[in-house]
């Protein structure tokens, strides 16, 4: 285990100024929202190209809903015990250490964050410069405030990369044949600008 890295990581976190501490907690949920909130920018904004890239925004949403899925599946495989219970002298003073029974691994927060960003990048990549390093940031995020080892952040960024991609990859061809239908239809709006 990375239980050293564990603890380096949150007696750094436990050196910041108080601010900056409830910045990071507040701040994973919001940079959840505010890829979110980029991925519905990117749909917006691709329903003006090509129907391929309008299929790529429309698939942000359904590649990260998966990736959450298979997440919560291994973690109920694997039970691993979250490291604010299980390392010794870990101290959970930033974040409340989740109820047992809320396993560790992988981060669901990771595994969302990277889904949103690799699927938002695929369908636009000017936003990779914002998206890719907030995810990273989200990731970091949870292992600073005690309730993930970085190899939870690792893979979650791994597993939801690995799905946005291979989803994308699978289901571009048949999203892109619904766009071109949906253009001739009562949903253009949805579709086309």
């Amino acid at each position: 285990m990375d239980n050293d890295l564990y603890l380096d990581i949150t007696d750094f976190a436990r050196s910041t100024p108080g601010w900056f501490q409830d910045l990071a907690e507040v701040g994973t949920e919001a940079g959840l929202l505010l890829l979110m909130a980029v991925s519905v920018a990117v749909w917006w904004w691709a329903r003006r190209g090509r129907a391929r890239q309008v299929a790529l925004a429309l698939l942000v949403p359904v590649t990260t809903a998966l990736a959450y899925g298979i997440s919560e599946i291994v973690k109920s495989v694997v039970e691993e015990d979250r490291p604010c219970r299980a390392v010794a002298g870990a101290v959970t003073s930033l974040a409340p250490c989740p109820a047992p029974g809320d396993w560790s691994f992988p981060s669901n927060h990771a595994t969302l964050a990277a889904a949103l960003a690799a699927g938002v990048t695929l369908a636009l990549r000017l936003v990779a410069w914002l998206v890719l390093p907030l995810a990273l940031l989200i990731a970091f995020s949870r292992v600073f405030l005690g309730v993930h080892y970085p190899h939870d952040a690792a893979v979650g960024l791994l597993l939801g990369t690995a799905v946005a991609l291979l989803g994308a990859r699978l289901l571009v061809g048949r999203g892109t044949a619904l766009v071109e239908r949906a253009r001739e239809g009562r949903l253009r709006v949805l579709v086309q600008a």
